[in-house]
């Protein structure tokens, strides 16, 4: 799972640098080196679903441990 995370973490740091360069610029670079519309739409998509999965951790880190819950293992009680 730690490949997982650094990818996922990886995707949402290029998220959040795009957004960064369209609040100061305008400009959209992923969807410019995507070229189409369907590319970036799918690029966000991925993007979107990496947050998702950086924030199941979060979520079990108030039921098991945070090292538990970075390593997304299952919750038993």
């Amino acid at each position: 799972m730690r490949i997982m995370n650094l990818v996922t973490l990886a995707l949402i740091i290029l998220g959040g640098l795009n957004w960064l360069a369209m609040a100061v610029t305008g400009h959209d670079i992923i969807g410019t080196i995507l070229g189409g519309a369907m590319l970036a739409r799918l690029a966000y998509l991925i993007i979107g679903l990496a947050a998702i999965w950086q924030l199941m951790p979060g979520f079990q880190s108030f039921t098991v441990g945070e090292v538990d819950a970075e390593r997304h293992l299952p919750h038993h009680r």
